[in-house]
């Protein structure tokens, strides 16, 4: 089985406001991922700029199918 990591996050902007996301789930490789890579990816794959601050909060790792085709698979 793949796995998965869920949780939540807080992201704040330098130029003020912030989004947060709520039992997000995103597919990893291996069995863990540390709060600063998962912050990385968040950030990247959904292009913020001016971002401050990321905080992770209630991870954890969970067994469920990939939900994307790597990037290699087209």
């Amino acid at each position: 089985m793949d796995k998965r990591v869920l949780f939540d996050f807080e992201i704040e902007f330098t130029n003020g406001g912030g989004i947060q996301g709520q039992e997000f789930r995103l597919d990893i490789d291996g069995d863990d991922i540390s709060d600063e890579e998962l912050a990385r990816y968040i950030v990247e794959d959904m292009r913020l700029l001016m971002v401050d601050k990321v905080r992770i909060l209630n991870k954890k790792i969970i067994n469920e199918k990939h939900k994307r085709r790597p990037a290699d698979e087209k």
